[in-house]
């Protein structure tokens, strides 16, 4: 065709969709040869059964053989494993198989066949027997893998954010203010109010700001504000061109709102921020923060940091050590315990 190029590209896009299955059979019934298969299960959107076959002749030999069918008759692509569990439990190297498997609709004119991949010889008679047979049983565990292939191309990245983004901005159709320390931030009640139950109460609720065009805050700074907004608007955490200030206390600050706003996905960035920031001189006060804020799992690892003997040698004489256990006398007798049976 003139001025055009025919040439398709091939596919950007790959999902992934799976299913792991786990065959527990008993060898008795097994040895007379009948077949064994798993109901029909889903795994990327399509349907396949497991089949097993005890007594499966290949070249003279028996052996125990597993299959894939595939149930469908749309396009699919995916990666079959098949695994045997020895008699400890635990998958084994040895008797273990992947294989690739692709299938294409018949045209309308032809008659399909069953599509079955997999393996006759997946593991001799004799060895299931000796290596692999525990308590009048033998375990195999089945793994498909499905790949979707999107023949139209990679989609663009969602731009949602940035366009929320330039809405805080512009301050376009703003219906609210928030006054703190002198600074104005005009935004938007219903944005504020889908991202957040706190706000959502406070400003289309029964309360007195519901019927508000200015909010005056206390106990926030203007700085942990408007970080808070931008993640509201967002959905992301602010990049470093936006964190003027970047310190342990700045993300306390921050988890502190998120907690108050009920702002959870905020609230763990914060966590994990102050993570990245834990020393011997400020694992005390993320410490005190993670207690005060119920970051269970923050907790959970400053403890397990202040186990280590050279960590806590030195972090006990900081000033934020001697705040925790002034503050928080139930954290210092957990840190005891833990360091007792470190």
């Amino acid at each position: 065709s003139k001025g055009y190029n025919s040439t398709r590209p091939e596919a950007g896009i790959t999902s992934l969709g799976s299913a792991v299955l786990q065959f527990r059979v008993d060898y008795e019934q097994a040895k007379y040869g009948e077949s064994i298969h798993s109901d029909v299960v889903s795994a990327g959107g399509h349907p396949w059964r497991i089949e097993c076959y005890p007594r499966s002749v290949w070249e003279g030999e028996v052996y125990l053989a597993i299959h894939i069918r595939f149930m469908g008759i749309t396009s699919v692509r995916a990666l079959f494993e098949a695994f045997m569990l020895d008699r400890r439990g635990q998958p084994c190297s040895k008797a273990k198989r992947r294989t690739d498997f692709s299938y294409m609709p018949p045209s309308k004119d032809c008659y399909g066949e069953a599509v079955i991949g997999g393996w006759d010889d997946f593991v001799g008679r004799a060895k299931l027997e000796d290596n692999y047979v525990f308590e009048g049983h033998f375990t195999f565990v089945c793994a498909i893998l499905v790949i979707h292939d999107n023949p139209m191309g990679t989609l663009p990245p969602s731009d949602i954010g940035s366009h929320l983004g330039r809405l805080l901005d512009q301050e376009d159709g703003t219906d609210v203010s928030f006054i703190i320390d002198g600074e104005i931030f005009r935004v938007h009640r219903a944005v504020l109010a889908a991202r957040s139950p706190v706000f959502r109460a406070e400003l289309f609720g029964s309360m007195a700001e519901a019927t508000m065009s200015s909010i005056t805050l206390q106990d926030i700074t203007p700085a942990t504000f408007k970080l808070m907004l931008r993640f509201i608007y967002t959905d992301e955490f602010p990049g470093e061109d936006e964190l003027v200030d970047s310190s342990v206390d700045m993300f306390q600050n921050l988890l502190a709102a998120a907690d108050r706003y009920a702002l959870d996905r905020l609230k763990l960035m914060c966590a994990q921020k102050l993570w990245d920031n834990v020393a011997v001189d400020t694992v005390a006060t993320i410490l005190a923060c993670a207690e005060t804020y119920n970051c269970t799992k923050l907790k959970d690892e400053c403890l397990n940091f202040f186990a280590v003997e050279g960590n806590f040698k030195k972090a006990v004489f900081t000033e934020g050590f001697a705040m925790l256990v002034q503050k928080f006398p139930s954290i210092t007798a957990k840190l005891r315990e833990r360091i007792e049976t470190s």
